[in-house]
């Protein structure tokens, strides 16, 4: 499969995402922490959630949540220290656990010792370690800084002010300030970017997600006839992704790059599916999850996702996107779906909780490795927050984890003023602990503690899912998919999934997964589900709402989901 192995473990891996300012405070500062996370790794596995995506944790100045490194090899001291993240390594690998790390390959904080010294007029070993023009006076059409060092020169950025964009090179040349991706200086960025990525995992990380892994070459959009496109960004990723997978051959890496031909063939294991608008379309994963004008919108009634009951509409959309992606790629890695992420938008309140339990129940059986975000798996809301460390609209998707009816949810013992992000609250803005509790206890904001223990909650029915998951290979990220039935005109959708044999010869499991996210019933031709009998419908291996046979038809009732075992 692809271009390297894969690790092993990821045929059978459900990740959970952690922010770790959010997620539990364990020294009462009012800020999330490594500690924390440690006293909460059993939770995580409780969920059936078996690795763990751990945001930048960094040295920084926080001016983009930790976005923008000052030190890539020192833990930031608001969240411990090496050591702890060490010790956090450890805790995981004793549970069966992984640890991938957040890597920032394409820019720094502007406090970084690597851009202090590019910043020199004196050349040094770091002079063409970021991207500068030859002048103070010349700019460029990418975004750029002029004026604020001592070198006679502008420096690009990549996204914010604070965030100078390292030298991988430009493909594209028309200044003689310019790189080629071939250059000493680009080759040098390579080596350090690989050396930072060898220090964490000699200390026992498992890998890496890589942000924005698309954006280091650049010019390198268009590369001729027959390119897959971002050709040199393709090289790049292979000789650093090479690198290390001959050291670690059991490290993973996901890139944040959403177009799964191009990250695939650059050595990634796992290309995230996600709801951003590339090229100026919506792309599938959009009109399946988050079908909004902003993908920060949380308002229903302006979601026509296939998952609204009563805005959305065909499955076919979504599937005229995912299905030729899915199968160019299905043999070389991992097209990953998430619940959220602390970019976007979570799914509360934009959709009530049946339509979360469908969603989660397609998102949790597709191929690929799936990750969820922390808070997803109780239905935390995202709310529009005042923003903090750059996070603008996206803040009302970080807001600490709700864990009970205790003080701040009990994310943390801090006073409420000395909270990182504010917790949740009751709509009618009350907070003494009566209050609080009585919002707890009727659902209006939920908890951890609230929910783990009633077999009928929104938890429950996550950990059901990723549950049935681990225990049929037909449902795991490796097994094939194809598409039953999906009908232009209706919400119906059924799919099948099949692991093969040891020798790959046969079948040695299928799964059908029916769906209906819709108000209305279906009925689905039997002869449409692959000899689904009537034995394995009366004995569905999970199920929410009415799904039953109706003479030659299987009946899908309002807002109702299935998953059945097909006799081989």
């Amino acid at each position: 499969m692809g271009l390297y192995n894969h690790a092993q473990w990821l045929k059978d891996a459900v990740f959970y995402e952690i922010y770790p300012q959010s997620f539990y405070d364990a020294n009462g500062d009012g800020i999330g922490d490594i500690q924390g996370i440690i006293k909460k790794l059993d939770y995580v596995k409780s969920l059936g959630c078996n690795a763990i995506w751990l945001n930048p944790c960094y040295d920084s100045p926080f001016k983009d949540a930790g976005y923008d490194v000052r030190d890539y090899k020192r833990v930031a001291a608001r969240y411990g220290t090496n050591e702890d993240l060490q010790q956090l390594f450890s805790e995981a690998h004793t549970r069966g656990m992984r640890i991938l790390l957040d890597l920032v390959p394409g820019h720094t904080s502007e406090e970084h010792e690597w851009f202090k010294e590019s910043s020199r007029a004196e050349k040094n070993e770091f002079s063409k370690r970021y991207i500068w023009t030859d002048s103070a006076f010349s700019g460029y059409s990418m975004p750029f800084i002029g004026g604020e060092t001592e070198r006679d020169a502008t420096y690009i950025l990549n996204f914010f002010k604070c965030q100078p964009a390292l030298n991988y090179g430009f493909v594209h040349r028309d200044r003689a300030w310019q790189s080629s991706p071939d250059s000493k200086e680009a080759a040098e960025t390579r080596a350090a970017m690989v050396d930072v990525m060898r220090f964490w995992l000699s200390l026992g990380a498992d890998g890496f997600r890589v942000d924005m892994a698309d954006s280091l070459v650049k010019n390198d959009d268009n590369n001729g006839e027959g390119s897959l496109g971002k050709d040199n960004t393709i090289r790049a990723w292979q000789e650093m992704l090479g690198t290390i997978k001959e050291e670690y051959p059991q490290a993973a890496f996901v890139s944040e790059w959403g177009r799964p031909r191009q990250a695939l063939a650059a050595g990634f294991d796992m290309d995230f599916y996600l709801s951003w608008r590339w090229d100026g379309n919506p792309n599938g994963y959009a009109r399946l999850a988050r079908d909004v004008d902003n993908a920060l919108d949380s308002n229903p009634e302006h979601d026509h996702s296939y998952f609204s009951a009563r805005g959305g509409g065909s499955i076919c959309p979504f599937l005229d996107d995912y299905c030729p992606q899915y199968e160019s790629t299905c043999d070389q890695g991992y097209f990953s779906f998430i619940t959220c992420n602390h970019d976007t938008s979570r799914m509360a309140p934009r959709l009530d909780e049946r339509e979360r339990r469908v969603a989660f129940g397609m998102l949790l059986t597709m191929p690929g490795v799936p990750f969820v975000y922390y808070g997803d798996e109780i239905g935390m809301k995202y709310r529009d927050i005042p923003t903090k460390e750059g996070g603008y609209a996206r803040t009302g998707t970080r807001t600490p984890m709700q864990w009970d009816e205790t003080k701040n949810l009990g994310f943390s013992t801090a006073a409420k003023s000395k909270l990182y992000l504010p917790v949740e609250v009751r709509a009618d803005g009350r907070t003494c602990a009566n209050s609080r509790k009585q919002a707890v206890e009727s659902g209006e904001i939920p908890t951890v503690s609230a929910q783990i223990n009633c077999e009928d909650s929104f938890l429950s029915w996550v950990r059901a899912l990723i549950e049935l998951r681990h225990s049929r290979a037909s449902l795991q990220a490796d097994a094939s998919w194809r598409v039953l039935y999906a009908p232009v005109d209706g919400r119906g959708f059924a799919y099948e999934r099949c692991a093969k044999s040891s020798e790959g010869e046969s079948d040695a499991e299928r799964s059908i997964v029916v769906m209906n996210p819709g108000v209305n019933a279906e009925a689905v031709p039997f002869e449409a589900l692959a000899n689904l009998t009537q034995e394995a419908v009366e004995n569905p291996l999970l199920k929410i709402g009415e799904v039953l046979s109706c003479g030659n038809s299987l009946k899908l009732g309002a807002q109702s989901f299935a998953i059945f075992n097909l006799p081989l």
